[in-house]
């Protein structure tokens, strides 16, 4: 266990470029503590084993850090900093390679014993990749599966909210320090996700999002997870990087099949087509891993319909997005009744609008 006063120079660190998880065990290793390290002269870091460039960052950004600072920093913003010697370090984490040093989180991880699963995508997802990252990440978190991602838009944000929305947990990875909420829009969701799991990031407070940050961000998603899950990704989609990435950590990659006609689907083909689980539901990805599939279709399968038009309206929904439109003229039943029909199914759970006026049944039986 690392000490306050340690811990403090763990934090100041952290902030500096080209100092990770490599050039802190250099640093303990040499000077005994980090608070020494933190300390030292020139000369006697090059004697540590830093290269030229670590060594120049450290010099420039060291008057510029407050070890103590950066602490009550933390402290105000209710961040919890986690070392990788720590108990409550996941576990998975630790694993790979080049495991982030620090870990800043916001919120309550999950338990070690709870299985994780990384829900990734691209960020202009078609309405079928939105439905499919609805079910399956719901269906998932039901199954007692924190739900990964990196609260970006689009698919990662879909996974988070489905996850949420079943009441299940969620873990969303930050490229920046967890005081920035990136893309801005999703700070409400970023809330509630701190709420029902945690926010993680290897940065400091303050530290911007990069270009760069997001592929080294992604290492993490997959590192805290058993497997990737990937719904739709061209072919250049950042998506296929925490793919590899998990290939390389030795996880679980699974993907969801697609059109041959659709860019959004032309990199998760392509996953499959090099050994990627096909995945048509959740049942697939619980099966692979192992893990106990839970039941929790009962209520749908005993609905019963309140009235004939209900009846009517239901035999009309499938998994398949339905337009309004065409409810209507296959049930032979004006608008105004299958539109108010439509609406007190879906509060009752059973049937779910998927972009402007489509319709699919809220689970499949």
């Amino acid at each position: 266990m690392v000490s306050a006063d340690e811990l403090k120079y763990w934090v100041a660190l952290s902030g500096i470029a080209g100092i990770g998880r490599v050039r802190i065990s250099q640093l303990r290793e040499y000077f005994g503590t980090l608070q020494a390290a933190w300390k030292a002269p020139q000369g006697k870091l090059k004697q540590a084993g830093l290269d030229s460039r670590s060594i120049a960052a450290l010099i420039a950004e060291r008057p510029r850090i407050s070890p103590d600072a950066e602490m009550e920093k933390l402290a105000r913003y209710r961040v919890q900093v986690l070392v990788h010697e720590d108990r409550l370090y996941p576990s998975r984490l630790k694993e790979i390679y080049d495991y982030p040093p620090v870990l800043y989180v916001k919120g309550t991880l999950p338990a070690e014993d709870e299985p994780r699963l990384a829900i990734v995508g691209t960020r202009r997802p078609t309405i079928y990749g939105r439905q499919v990252t609805e079910e399956i990440g719901a269906d998932l978190a039901r199954s007692g599966i924190t739900v990964v991602s990196g609260l970006a838009r689009g698919i990662d944000s879909v996974a988070h909210r489905a996850a949420l929305d079943a009441g299940g947990k969620t873990i969303a990875v930050f490229a920046c320090g967890l005081d920035i909420v990136y893309p801005s829009e999703n700070a409400k969701m970023a809330q509630a996700i701190m709420e029902r799991g945690a926010l993680v990031s290897e940065h400091p407070l303050g530290v911007k999002p990069k270009p760069e940050s997001f592929p080294l961000r992604n290492r993490i998603m997959s590192g805290l997870s058993l497997g990737v899950l990937v719904v739709e990704a061209g072919e250049r989609s950042g998506a296929l990087i925490t793919a590899h990435q998990a290939v390389e950590q030795n996880r679980e990659v699974f993907a969801i099949p697609g059109s041959i006609l659709s860019p959004a689907s032309q990199g998760t083909n392509r996953l499959i087509q090099e050994g990627a689980k096909l995945v048509r539901n959740y049942a697939d990805i619980l099966q692979e891993l192992n893990l106990t599939i839970v039941a929790h279709q009962a209520e749908i399968e005993e609905f019963s319909p309140a009235d004939e038009v209900e009846s009517a309206v239901l035999t009309q929904l499938s998994s398949e997005p339905n337009h309004i439109d065409e409810i209507c003229r296959r049930s032979g039943l004006a608008m105004p009744a299958v539109s108010s029909t439509l609406a007190m199914l879906e509060l009752k759970g059973i049937a779910r609008q998927v972009g402007t006026m489509n319709y699919v049944l809220a689970r499949r039986n």
